[in-house]
């Protein structure tokens, strides 16, 4: 279970957490001014408050709930706040609190990040490991123009009583990404191709029958015995356009397959109905919802 969410909708300003009447004060005033301008109208005092804090007391709520916002625009999911690291600022990041794993925001030109999500695995049925974080990001134009249509005429009751946008999200040839952030510092890359031989082998039965070993087998093959996977590593999985699943390891491409029902057997792991992670399913379904709203 992943302990950081996103507990608010992304066509609303998020708020920040209380600790003191004090604290609680300052913390809507400074909600409401980033709510009422774009960010880089935001005020001189808000910014001079946020330095403050970070030279204080690095763990101090502002810093950490800034870091951890991000909205979509109209157009490319952006995010409003840059990090506020004072090493590095070029973009905001969310962090997956149990792990401490961060994601960006937005990755390649404008896919936006919609929920993150935690990989975990029974050892013996005694203990439960972290096998990795993930990231689950889709090109917000691809988003609208698949789904505006289908879900533009809803009343706003029918609208929130939906609950089928991650399977549409799954079915359509939408740019999504999943991205893997190895937390578990003895996984080999063995590991991970016998783990998708399982996973990914009973998505492909289920949803095309059992005749699908030479695809699995494709899939499969591209990690291969030579590639490192320490702790910090990244897997890309991205459904590009045409249903092309492309694979990356630490920004490496290693293969890439045309094929639908592959597409929508690696996603079904992430978003679909018995996901790895049902609560990060929950929050993309959320996130998805408030982008079609706008």
């Amino acid at each position: 279970m992943v302990s950081l969410r996103f507990p608010f909708s992304f066509s609303q300003s998020p708020k920040l957490p209380n600790s003191n009447s004090n604290s609680n004060s300052n913390s809507t005033s400074t909600s409401r001014r980033v709510s009422s301008a774009a960010f880089v109208a935001a005020s001189a005092a808000a910014s001079a408050a946020a330095v403050a804090a970070v030279s204080l007391d690095p763990k101090h709520p502002f810093l950490q709930k800034a870091l951890n916002c991000l909205v979509f625009s109209n157009h490319t999911f952006s995010p409003l706040w840059g990090s506020l690291s004072l090493a590095d600022n070029s973009y905001s990041t969310v962090v997956e609190s149990k792990t401490g794993v961060e994601f960006p925001s937005v990755i390649g030109d404008s896919r936006g990040l919609l929920g993150i999500g935690l990989r975990k695995k029974s050892v013996l049925g005694l203990k439960n490991i972290d096998v990795y974080a993930f990231g689950v990001y889709a090109d917000g134009n691809g988003v609208k123009e698949f789904l505006s249509k289908k879900y533009g005429k809803l009343s706003d009751s029918e609208f929130k009583a939906n609950k089928k946008f991650n399977e549409d999200l799954i079915e359509n040839d939408i740019c999504v990404t999943v991205r893997l952030q190895i937390v578990y510092g003895r996984l080999s890359i063995r590991s991970v191709r016998s783990a998708f031989e399982e996973s990914v082998g009973s998505r492909l039965q289920k949803f095309g029958g059992s005749d699908n070993k030479e695809l699995l087998q494709r899939f499969t093959s591209q990690f291969k015995d030579e590639y490192k996977i320490p702790r910090g590593s990244v897997i890309d999985l991205s459904r590009e356009r045409g249903h092309v699943l492309c694979t990356r390891i630490d920004g490496k491409e290693v293969g890439s397959i045309q094929s639908k029902l592959l597409c929508r057997s690696i996603l079904d792991l992430y978003i679909g109905q018995d996901s790895f992670d049902r609560q990060a399913k929950e929050d993309i379904e959320q996130n998805l919802a408030s982008l079609l709203q706008k």
